[in-house]
């Protein structure tokens, strides 16, 4: 049966998810970039004293340009593997063109290291040197940091840009919530921390999916990593308002 073909519940729940594991990283990492930098400007306009209106502005002009900054790096990073490894494809396929039986043999030495030898050995090596593209594609993938990815670069840019807005934003939404229905100013940077403090965590257990290291080791670390640039934030925004009365 054709799987490619098969348009059943399970298969199509099963790319789904094997869609959601694709660009499950970039959905982290721009998620971990977008809580701590507007965390950051939270903890030092608290430090400063300033008003929730300046934080709203400060908070989202930065989370729009840093989320589009990193998503356009998400973008370029992406596009240069590409054009590398397309790049090196055209110098194998002129290998391939000069020198067949030098090529040829190089097939035979990856599948004779996987195991395979005689007959079964040549019948492969035959297979894959009858279509070149596909020899190409062999000699490439056994080639370190030269595999094809199969992820397009606006796709990456824009998981990178929906993580590090999404979950940028939690920080901003005690101040959001201030500026519409007045809030004691003593909860807002308490609420403000509490809400980041999970979204931390819940970056941070993803981030074990992506890096297969321990839940709340990968939990613990992101709560620092956002903690250690909250306090240095609020210390540098304090000093900065003392400096400036």
């Amino acid at each position: 049966m054709n799987t490619s073909l098969d348009k059943s519940p399970q298969s199509v729940n099963r790319r789904f998810s094997d869609g959601l594991q694709d660009y499950l990283g970039q959905f982290v990492f721009g998620g971990i970039d977008g809580s701590v930098t507007t965390f950051a400007v939270v903890a030092g306009a608290t430090g400063a004293g300033l008003e929730s209106s300046v934080v709203i502005i400060l908070g989202f002009a930065n989370l729009l340009a840093d989320g589009f900054s990193m998503s356009v790096g998400s973008y370029l990073s992406a596009r240069s593997e590409q054009d590398e490894y397309e790049k090196q494809r055209r110098r194998k396929h002129r290998r391939i063109a000069d020198q067949p039986a030098e090529q040829t043999a190089a097939v035979r030495e990856i599948f004779a290291a996987k195991g395979l030898e005689g007959d079964a050995l040549e019948q492969v090596t035959r297979a894959i040197t009858a279509d070149r593209n596909r020899w190409a594609d062999v000699l490439m993938n056994e080639k370190p940091g030269l595999a094809r990815s199969g992820k397009p670069p606006l796709r990456m840019a824009a998981a990178t840009f929906a993580a590090f807005v999404l979950v940028g934003v939690i920080p901003l939404l005690p101040y959001v919530a201030d500026y519409l229905v007045p809030v004691p100013r003593r909860y807002l940077f308490v609420s403000s921390c509490l809400l980041t403090s999970l979204a931390f965590g819940l970056v941070g257990f993803l981030k074990t999916y992506v890096t297969e290291t321990n839940h709340w080791k990968g939990v613990a670390e992101t709560l620092l990593l956002g903690a250690a640039a909250a306090t240095v934030a609020y210390f540098v925004g304090d000093l900065l308002e003392r400096i400036v009365k």
